[in-house]
């Protein structure tokens, strides 16, 4: 991996997300791009106040300074582009020529505050280009990384793209999870998996667990610390699916854990 984007708000960063962004960069020897998220010339238009432009301006710009302090503390390669468009069609743009995108789950350009997961952050995920991760409100290391599987191709195809960006990462314990209601495993599924992940991986085990899948897989993550969460999209439409289950939303609103989430 090269290229990883920082979805930012020019006029209010989240300051975790840039860390986990450096500390994704760092692993993976990647520059991070912070796209720095401008809808002030839609709200401009709406008020019609000149100086509240130049404020808005000013604040960017200190936010850009920000950022760029931060990544050399942190020993980062950085870039940045600012993009005073649409937000959601610049990021989607930004996103076909990334790697891999970074956003919070908390980005909104709308007020008033509208929780977690915001209509930004489902919409972008819905039409992303690329890989995302969704950032964790708090990080503090990578112990596990959980495999969610379903059987589908789209949840192997996430697999294979999270393998193929984090191959820094292929020390670490992998628990490859299916949600099933006869909770066992398809023997010829787990065998195939188990040749290809055993390439990549040096150790993994394979879970099964009983019940509704948004549910169950809520219930093994709130008992774990330190997990990156992979999974597949079933197709475009079924993000908004997924994130429409409060349980589904409280893995993202509620766990400290990042997600990675791919398009097949």
């Amino acid at each position: 991996m090269e290229k990883i984007l920082l979805a930012i708000d020019a006029q209010n960063p989240d300051k975790n997300s840039l860390e986990f962004a450096c500390f994704l960069a760092r692993l993976t020897k990647s520059t991070l791009t912070g796209i720095f998220l401008d809808n002030s010339a839609l709200e401009e238009a709406t008020i019609g106040d000149n100086s509240g432009e130049t404020a808005q301006s000013g604040l960017t710009e200190r936010n850009i300074r920000w950022f760029n302090e931060k990544c050399i503390g942190e020993e980062t390669k950085h870039d940045l582009h600012t993009d005073s468009g649409i937000p959601i069609d610049e990021l989607i743009i930004e996103s076909r020529y990334a790697d891999l995108v970074i956003v919070d789950s908390e980005t909104s350009f709308n007020r008033p505050y509208e929780g977690s997961p915001t209509k930004f952050v489902k919409d972008f995920l819905n039409q992303a280009e690329c890989p995302v991760v969704v950032a964790p409100e708090s990080f503090e290391g990578i112990d596990e990384i959980v495999l969610a599987y379903n059987g589908s191709s789209s949840s192997v195809f996430a697999i294979k793209q999270f393998s193929y960006l984090f191959p820094q990462l292929s020390d670490k314990k992998v628990s490859v999870i299916q949600v099933s209601e006869r909770e066992k495993w398809n023997e010829q599924e787990k065998n195939k998996l188990a040749e290809w992940l055993k390439d990549h991986y040096r150790r993994f085990d394979f879970i099964s667990l009983k019940g509704e899948a948004d549910t169950a897989l809520f219930d093994y993550l709130w008992k774990r610390k330190n997990v990156f969460l992979v999974m597949g999209a079933y197709g475009r439409g079924s993000i908004s699916q997924f994130f429409k289950k409060s349980r589904a939303e409280l893995i993202i609103r509620t766990l400290t854990q990042p997600i990675f989430i791919a398009h097949h």
